[in-house]
């Protein structure tokens, strides 16, 4: 009797999930190989414009590398910071210079929090949407100099469907 009534009391329950909405998967977008590439194309074009090399970073939302892409002439070293910073960005859902800013600013917990790429070049994916769609992370130039590659490519983000 006991056991009847466990089993009528969980099929009640998974009936009522069911009904609810409760364990419905949702509707993402995700970052395709394509646009990974169109999205480093406007960026590598703002480098070029100013004659910067640099290394661009392009990770998924959960932060997995998708592109790299390394100018001639750009330092080895860039390759590890572009990544960093591109996973900086949508593990926090933030720009990384705002890390930066907060430091110069006195905040300087943020040395001990892991992940933290405390200056400017990484920068959250965001669909026209709304969704975050990855990052991108460039470096080889000045920080700043960085932070405007980056933003080029962002921009091309903001306006897909």
């Amino acid at each position: 009797m006991k056991r009847a009534t466990v089993r009528w009391a969980g099929v009640l329950l998974l009936a009522l999930a069911a009904t609810s909405g409760y364990g419905q998967l949702v509707s993402k977008k995700s970052l395709t190989l394509e646009a990974a590439k169109r999205i480093a194309a406007a960026a590598e074009a703002e480098a070029r414009k100013n004659n910067w090399t640099v290394v661009i970073a392009i990770v998924d939302d959960g932060a997995n590398l998708l592109y790299l892409e390394r100018m001639d002439g750009t330092q080895l070293g860039s390759i590890e910071i572009a990544q960093f910073k591109a996973r900086s960005a949508v593990n926090f859902k933030r720009p990384t210079k705002e890390f930066g800013d907060r430091l110069a600013g006195g905040a300087t917990y943020l040395l001990s929090v892991p992940g933290v790429a405390p200056f400017e070049g990484g920068v959250p994916l965001i669909s026209a949407d709304g969704q975050i769609l990855g990052a991108i992370g460039v470096s080889g130039m000045t920080s700043q100099q960085d932070g405007v590659v980056a933003a080029a490519g962002a921009a091309v983000a903001a306006q897909m469907k």
